[in-house]
Formats: structure tokens, sequence, C-alpha cells
């Protein structure tokens, strides 16, 4: 089979499609013809080695991958052989093996593909899907909300975009270039404006008119993040997930204290018991997806051999929804 290989730790460019041996499903494990591979903004600072805390960078050489979508071809010792040739969407984990014509997955990890779910949505959600869902519970959003959404034209920011809309809140959504910011507009937000354009604090603010933001979905950081904090009305919230920008949102006790705000962190351990586990919120996300209460934006895929330019498409930030590649 042809796979993605990398041999070192560094740029896009070092990732490799390659041929090589066909894996075989061991105890507890399937092998599955991959449809659509996600990529995720976390995999590449997989590859570039910019891994610690809980997530330590994998041996080498590996083939990347987390999410896959495609059909049961074979199974292991242990596993019910009723997969096989059923379509299917599972979370891989860390660098798993998803960047390839063939993938291994615990059978445990498996969901039967939704009938209404292509396997592009499917993967959209398996990952991104399930962490969306997991914020959006800590966010609680209601109607009276002004939530300000960065990063409004990726994966997870396209479906805040439309769950608060669901919510009944007004929607400001921050995205790079005149393009993202039609299709942020196009998705139901109130408010869209480029952050990369002069003045766009004021044009934003000006757009909301005697209203501010209550709730900022924090997810970039550095001075948008800062930004977003700074134009919060009174006991606004802070929901924070990550730092795209590399670097977290600065604050001090100064800043939550003179704005009355609260701000938290929410991905990890207080996702997981807050949400019921990572396997309910795949569940979740699926369902959302399939009934067409939230709909997965997905990027013109690319070819799994162009793996290196999918990455360095998603670090320029030069891609709209999920990133996804298909063999």
């Amino acid at each position: 089979m042809k796979a993605i290989r990398q041999y070192e730790f560094g740029p896009a460019d070092n990732l490799r499609f390659e041929e090589v041996p066909d894996p075989v499903p061991g105890e507890g494990h399937v092998l599955v013809r991959v449809a659509a591979a996600g990529v995720h903004l976390l995999d590449t600072f997989i590859r570039a080695g910019m891994t610690g805390g809980p997530f330590p960078p994998p041996q080498l050489p590996m083939t990347p991958g987390r999410e896959v979508s495609g059909v049961v071809t074979d199974v292991g010792p242990g596993v019910e052989p009723s997969w096989v040739g059923r379509q299917v969407v599972a979370h891989l984990g860390m660098a798993s093996g998803g960047y390839a014509e063939l993938a291994l997955a615990p059978a445990a990890a498996l969901h039967p593909l939704p009938e209404n779910l292509t396997p592009e949505a499917a993967v959209a959600m398996i990952g991104t899907g399930r962490t969306a869902l997991g914020i959006l519970d800590a966010a609680e959003i209601v109607a009276e909300d002004v939530v300000l959404v960065p990063a409004a034209a990726g994966g997870l920011g396209t479906l805040f975009v439309q769950a608060a809309r669901s919510a009944g809140a007004t929607v400001a959504g921050l995205a790079g270039g005149p393009d993202k910011v039609a299709r942020v507009r196009a998705l139901g937000a109130d408010v869209a404006v480029d952050y990369r354009a002069a003045g766009w604090r004021d044009e934003l603010l000006a757009a909301l008119g005697e209203r501010k933001p209550t709730l900022l979905l924090d997810g970039v950081g550095g001075e948008v993040g800062r930004a977003g904090l700074e134009m919060l009305d009174v006991g606004g919230r802070i929901v924070m997930f990550g730092w795209s920008a590399g670097e977290p949102t600065q604050f001090t006790t100064a800043d939550v204290v003179a704005g009355s705000l609260s701000i938290v962190w929410v991905t990890g351990p207080r996702m997981l018991r807050r949400s019921g586990g990572l396997r309910r919120l795949e569940t979740r996300a699926l369902a959302e997806a399939a009934t067409g209460r939230l709909v997965p934006v997905v990027n013109p895929p690319f070819p799994l051999a162009d793996a290196a330019q999918a990455h360095t498409a998603l670090e320029e930030r030069a891609t709209t929804g999920k990133v996804v590649l298909t063999p």
C-alpha cells in the first residue's frame, strides 16, 4: 500500500509518500481501507516534534494520522467478523497511521458510518466535532449571548457559528481575508470581520452597536485573543482551548477583577468529566451531523500524496473548515 512516512521531526517536507507493507490486524483490531483521513493542527505539531506534557513525541519512523473513515476489509482475533464490509469512522489516537491507503483501528473505536454522511464529513466530526461539542458544553451559550468566534472559518469555528446561531445568540466571527469573511457570514454570523485588516476591532464593535461580546471562544490566543478579552462586556466569559497563534491569551488577575470575568480552560480532564468521555462526544457529534443540526465544512480534499502541502496550507491558514486527505 501507499502511505505517508516520517523519519525525522521538522518541516512539512519531511512527510514522504512511499510504498510500505500492508498492515495486518492483531488482537482486537480491524483493517480499514481508508476513504478519508483527517488532518488536524495537532498533526503539524507532532510532525514538528513540538509535543509535550501528556503528548510525548511518537517513535520514528511513523505514519501520521489520527482520524479515518472507510470500509473494514479484515478483522483480527477477538473481533466480530460482521464488521467486514461495513463503512466506519474511527479516531485512532495520537499519530496512529491514518495517512495511508490502509489503516489499523481498534474495534472498540469504530462507529458505523451514518448513511447520510460522507466519509469526509464523518472524519470532520469524529475528531473536530467531538472537541467542538465538549467546548460548547462548557460554554453554555444562551440566546442573550454575543459570542465572539476567532478563526470562525476553521473546522471548529464553523461549528461554533452554527451552534451559537441555533441557540439564538448573536454571533461575531473573525476570519483572515475577504473570502473567509464571506464564508463566515454565509454560515449565519451576524457580524464577520477580517482580523488582518487595520481597525478590525472598531469595525466589529461598531457593527454590534450598543452590545459587546459576552463570550469569547478562544482557541487562537496571542494578540487576537487579547483583543477579544479587552472587548468583552462586564461579566463576560472566556472559554479557552488552545493557542494556534503560538501563545495563549495573556491576562492577569487585575483583568479578571476589572471585568468581572470568568475564564476557564476546557480541554483535557475537565471536558471528559463534564461530557461523559470521548466516546460519548463522538457519538453525539456524528448524530448532530447526521441530523443536519451541525454541518461540518470540509476544505476541498488533498490527495494523500500531497500531505505535506496539506500541512503547509493548514499552518499558513490557507484552508477553510476541516482539512482531509483522500487516497
